[in-house]
């Protein structure tokens, strides 16, 4: 099959995207295509997923996630419908994941994933089953949100070097924009700061200042979002990073609504988990899946990484009481045409949290799910479900994790085990349960 350019795309490729809601297709080819082309003021519920060649998944020898799989990451497919060659490709991912580490300490690398021993004694599983657990806190800029803004970057770069951006040098660029209250932003702005791209981080007024100091340092510019009097429903930081997009900046975002690209780099996370266990304890699988979701984008890339290759475990998506959309949302839509059928009503199953979001996982405070549809995907695919976690079970399971296990991680990153634990009584002692500790505590 060739594409713009000439070049032959490859098994394994990703060819195109379709939107969950209309069903509209974009070329893998298209430069800048952010979002579905049927999303807009009028119609705000449209989100983008990835169509791909089937392949087996395999795993170049590379310590770097994003060279070990480059065949079945959509940048791949994009520069290769352009002509660049896999020379080229490759040489792309080098030189940007060089000036990251230059920049962050350390560049992309895939991250480890075992069984937690003190940690699985401690919840009462038997040696068979236990918890194995994904450690995302030494990954670049301390959690998994650079993964999804990678593929982005990746993405933006080709775009210029191909001479497919409307500026013409690195000169001209326009803005990045993200909305975060911590990881997410301090990954952007790391990834920004590496290729010299000026960025505009938009965040809550309870921001905490490790954060805002880290983001400084970056050279990132930096907006407080108080509610304010006259905004709509809904995250204000969400709000001033629209207009900030509405204005020419280019969505740096971790939402796939907002920028479908992020959830291109996000699977890598799900491949290495899979690959990773299968050599580890060949022959077995995986029984579930505890997964910490906020605004989605990272459980939706999870699963997607997952199902490649073959073997989904049964998910769970993980919510604190404070805020859980998601969950109401799961509720309400078996009173509607069944679960699988929840795309066509979006505004009646997912709006805004209405009480002010609480927890100490605050990092997962999203008052909406954006990429829900993903979530409920692949919940209801593997057979799963989500779980609202009381905060008792979010502060056990953070104060769990750093006594049983050498990871720094934060309740946030932690969150994931905090559902393990409210759905305790319900998974046999002898069940192989996974968990990601998603970033680090600062």
């Amino acid at each position: 099959m060739a594409e713009a350019g000439g070049s032959r795309l490859e098994p394994g490729h990703a060819t195109g995207w379709e939107c969950r809601v209309c069903g509209a297709a974009v070329p893998i080819s298209a430069a800048l295509a952010w979002r579905c082309p049927n999303a807009g003021a009028a119609s705000p519920h449209h989100v983008l997923r990835l169509v791909q060649r089937p392949a087996p998944l395999r795993t170049r020898e590379h310590p770097n996630p994003f060279r070990a799989f480059q065949r079945y990451l959509a940048f791949d497919a994009f520069a290769a419908a352009h002509g660049m060659t896999k020379a080229a490709r490759a040489e792309l991912v080098e030189r940007v994941d060089t000036a990251i580490a230059a920049v962050a300490g350390t560049g992309f690398v895939i991250t480890p994933f075992r069984r937690a021993d003190a940690l699985s004694a401690a919840l009462g599983f038997r040696d068979e089953g236990g918890v194995w657990v994904k450690d995302e806190t030494a990954n670049v800029g301390g959690s998994h949100k650079a993964r999804h803004l990678m593929t982005i970057l990746l993405h933006l770069i080709a775009a210029e070097e191909l001479g497919l951006t409307p500026w013409s040098d690195p000169a001209g660029r326009p803005p990045l924009a993200i909305s975060s209250c911590g990881n997410a932003a301090i990954a952007a702005s790391t990834l920004a700061a590496a290729c010299r791209w000026p960025i505009e981080v938009f965040v809550p007024p309870w921001a905490e200042p490790s954060v805002t100091g880290a983001l400084d340092a970056l050279g990132a510019r930096v907006e407080r979002c108080p509610r304010v009097d006259g905004d709509p429903p809904g995250d204000p930081c969400v709000h001033r990073f629209r207009a900030a997009v509405a204005r020419g900046a280019i969505p740096f975002s971790v939402q796939g609504p907002e920028n479908a690209w992020c959830l291109d780099g996000g699977r890598t996370i799900g491949w290495e988990m899979a690959r990773q266990f299968d050599t580890a304890v060949g022959g077995l699988t995986l029984d579930r899946l505890f997964v910490q979701v906020g605004g989605g984008a990272f459980a939706a890339c999870l699963a997607a990484g997952f199902a490649m290759s073959g073997a989904v475990p049964r998910f769970h998506a993980v919510q604190t009481e404070g805020c859980a959309p998601l969950a109401r949302a799961w509720e309400r839509a078996e009173n509607l045409e069944g679960r699988r059928r929840a795309a066509p009503h979006w505004d009646r199953l997912m709006w805004p949290w209405e009480a002010e979001p609480h927890s100490l996982a605050d990092g997962i405070l999203d008052d909406e799910t954006y990429d829900w549809l993903g979530v409920f995907e692949a919940m209801t695919s593997s057979g799963g479900s989500p779980v609202v976690a009381p905060e008792s079970a979010v502060i056990a399971a953070h104060g769990l994790a750093r006594r049983t296990t050498s990871i720094p991680v934060s309740a946030t990153g932690a969150a994931g085990l905090a559902g393990v634990i409210a759905h305790r009584d319900q998974i046999a002692d002898d069940e192989r349960i996974a968990v990601v500790f998603s970033g680090i505590a600062r």
